[in-house]
């Protein structure tokens, strides 16, 4: 019997999938547990229109994570610090405040969307990545004076 997954299941597929399983398990268990629904051609359509309407979605995503790019990009945050003797930098600038700043400014980007690869801890010019989707990845520079 063919079916399509509602959720993902173990050792059978992922949500989406339309798999072929005996008429038993599809039955007594997939059904039965609103795992999957029989496939015909009304599920097999709704399946189609459902997978369109993401791929909409994620491209109305994807130009909303460009255009907001675009804006944050060319802009240098600037964060004044405290330095101990030979200007070492006390602490370290996390993503947290640099969230905080790029929220100041107007962009409501989440922390966890900015990625440090090495902490930011002396006086200068250095660069983060953002990622606003796996597609839309670019770097922000951040600067540190005293």
């Amino acid at each position: 019997m063919k079916v399509i997954l509602l959720k993902d299941v173990k050792k059978q597929g992922k949500k989406d999938d339309i798999i072929e399983v005996s008429d038993g398990y599809a039955k007594n268990f997939l059904i039965k547990n609103n795992l999957a629904v029989p496939y015909t051609k009304t599920s097999q359509s709704i399946l189609q229109s459902e997978l369109d309407k993401r791929a909409k979605d994620e491209e109305a995503l994807i130009k909303e994570c460009e255009e907001l790019k675009k804006k944050i990009e060319n802009i240098t945050l600037v964060f004044k610090v405290k330095t101990g003797s030979n200007d070492k930098v006390f602490g370290t600038v996390s993503t947290k405040q640099i969230a905080d700043k790029l929220k100041d400014l107007g962009f409501n980007i989440d922390k966890k969307k900015i990625k440090l690869d090495y902490p930011i801890d002396v006086l200068g010019i250095s660069e983060v990545t953002i990622e606003l989707h796996k597609r839309v990845v670019f770097k922000l520079k951040i600067e540190l004076k005293k």
